[in-house]
C-alpha cells in the first residue's frame, strides 16, 4: 500500500487525468498559499526542451506560487508552437489559480517531438484545482512516464523550536543521466530562506545525489529540479547551524529520491552503488563511481551475475585515473576483495556469482589515499530495457 506523504504548510498539491494516459494522472499542480522562494537546477543538454527555457528565465525568483507538470509530452524540439503552448499552459494555470503567469514554472515529460495536448490539458485545470488535497500522492503519479512507482518522501526537523517540512517528488526511469538535475524533481518546504541559500544549497545537493545516477548514459532536454520555500512555518534558516540542518535533511530526500530512480531504472532488475574513496581529488571520485554506473559491459555482468572485475578496472583507466595509482588501487565486488597491489587477488568465483544473485550489487574503489570520496548509483542492462524502449513512442 502506498503510503500518504503529506505537503509542507501553506502547500497543496493535485493530479488528475486530462485523457492523455489512459488510465492513471497526467496533469498535476502544486500551489502555496503565499509567494515561494524558488530555486532550480537544468540540463546541460543544449537542446533545451520549451519549459526548461522558460523556467530558466524566471529562476531563482522570489515570488513563485505553482507548478503545473504534464506528463506524455515532453514540449521539447517543438520549435515555437511550443514557446506558445508553455507560455498558454502556464497563463492558462495561472488564470485557474488566481495567481500571476510569471508567478507559475512549468515542467513537461514524455515523447521528444510531441507537442503539448493543450485541448486535453487546458479543460482539465478546473478538474485539477477542485481536487487539491494536502498530500504529495496523485502528483506524484501525474507526473509518471516508465516509471514503475511514484518516488516521493518527506522529512522533518526542528528550528528554533519551529517544525519544518520538507516534502519531494521525482519522477525517472529512462534517459537518466542527469547532469545538474534529475529528470524531473520537485522539492517544497515551510522554511523561511534567501534565494541564494536556496539556490546554491539546491546546487550542492544536486551534485550529491542526482547527478550521481545514471540508469542509461542519457542526458535528457528535459530535466529540472525545482525547489520552493514559502516560509509558512515561520522558522528562519541563515548560515550556520539551521543551515546545516537543512541542507542535511535536503540531502536525504534527495539522495532518497534518486537511488529510487536508478533502482526503478527501465527494466532493471539489480541496483548498483559504486563507492569511490581515497581519492586525491573530488571530480575524480566522482567521475570514476559515475562511469562505473554507465558501463554497458559492467551492468551486463551484473546483471548476468558475473564478477568480472577486468571491465571495472578498464573503466577506470578509461575515466583517466593516472597510471601511477595502478599498484595502489583496491578493487572489492559485494565486499570480495578482486584486485589490490597492481595484481589479481584469488577468490570464490561461485561464491561471488551467488553474492551477486540479490537486488543490489556493491563496487568499492580505493584510489590509494586520498580525502576525498563520491558515492553513484546506477542499474543493470536487462533485455527489458531493450523492449522498453522500442516500443515506447
Amino acid at each position: 500500500m502506498m503510503p500518504v506523504i503529506q505537503m509542507p504548510k501553506g502547500f497543496l498539491a493535485t493530479g488528475v487525468n486530462s485523457g492523455v494516459r489512459r488510465y492513471r494522472p497526467d496533469l498535476g499542480i502544486i500551489k502555496s498559499e503565499f509567494p515561494c522562494v524558488a530555486a532550480g537546477c537544468f540540463t546541460k543538454n543544449t537542446f533545451k526542451a520549451a519549459p526548461v527555457l522558460y523556467n530558466m528565465d524566471l529562476l531563482p525568483s522570489k515570488s513563485i506560487r505553482a507548478i503545473v507538470v504534464n506528463s506524455g509530452h515532453a514540449n521539447a524540439a517543438t520549435g515555437e508552437q511550443g514557446m506558445i503552448d508553455n507560455l498558454e499552459l502556464a497563463t492558462q494555470t495561472a488564470n485557474t489559480l488566481g495567481v500571476e503567469q510569471n508567478e507559475v514554472l512549468v515542467a513537461s515529460t514524455g515523447v521528444v517531438g510531441e507537442k503539448l495536448p493543450m485541448m486535453k490539458l487546458v479543460p482539465a485545470l478546473p478538474q485539477a484545482t477542485r481536487a487539491f488535497g494536502d498530500t504529495i500522492n496523485n502528483f506524484a503519479l501525474a507526473i509518471m512516464t516508465t516509471d514503475l512507482v511514484p518516488k516521493f518522501c518527506s522529512e522533518t526537523f526542528e528550528v528554533g523550536g519551529k517544525t519544518v517540512t520538507l516534502t519531494a517528488c521525482a519522477k525517472g526511469s529512462g534517459m537518466i543521466h542527469p547532469n545538474m538535475a534529475t529528470m524531473l524533481g520537485f522539492v517544497v518546504t515551510d522554511a523561511q530562506i534567501s534565494t541564494e541559500l536556496l539556490q546554491s544549497t539546491l546546487r550542492s545537493v544536486t551534485d550529491e545525489s542526482f547527478n550521481m545516477i545514471s540508469v542509461d548514459g542519457e542526458t535528457s532536454t528535459n530535466d529540472m529540479v525545482l525547489a520552493l520555500a514559502n516560509g509558512a512555518s515561520g522558522a528562519s534558516i541563515v548560515e550556520g547551524e539551521s543551515l546545516k540542518t537543512f541542507t542535511k535533511a535536503l540531502k536525504t530526500v534527495c539522495e532518497s529520491l534518486a537511488i529510487s530512480i536508478a533502482r526503478d531504472g527501465e527494466g532493471a532488475t539489480k541496483l548498483i552503488t559504486v563507492h569511490v574513496h581515497g581519492s586525491a581529488d573530488l571530480e575524480l571520485a566522482r567521475e570514476s563511481a559515475r562511469m562505473i554506473t554507465i558501463s554497458p559491459l559492467i551492468k551486463s555482468a551484473i546483471h548476468g551475475e558475473d564478477p568480472n572485475w577486468g571491465r571495472i578496472l578498464v573503466r577506470l583507466g578509461q575515466t583517466g585515473v593516472p597510471a601511477e595509482l595502478f599498484t595502489k588501487l583496491k578493487i572489492s565486488l559485494q565486499g570480495i576483495c578482486v584486485f589490490e597491489n597492481g595484481a589479481p587477488q584469488p577468490f570464490d568465483r561461485a561464491a561471488a556469482r551467488q553474492a551477486l544473485q540479490g537486488d543490489h550489487a556493491t563496487i568499492k574503489v580505493f584510489l590509494g589515499g586520498g580525502p576525498f570520496e563520491a558515492t553513484a548509483w546506477g542499474c543493470d542492462l536487462t533485455k527489458r530495457y531493450v523492449e522498453i524502449n522500442t516500443e515506447y513512442s
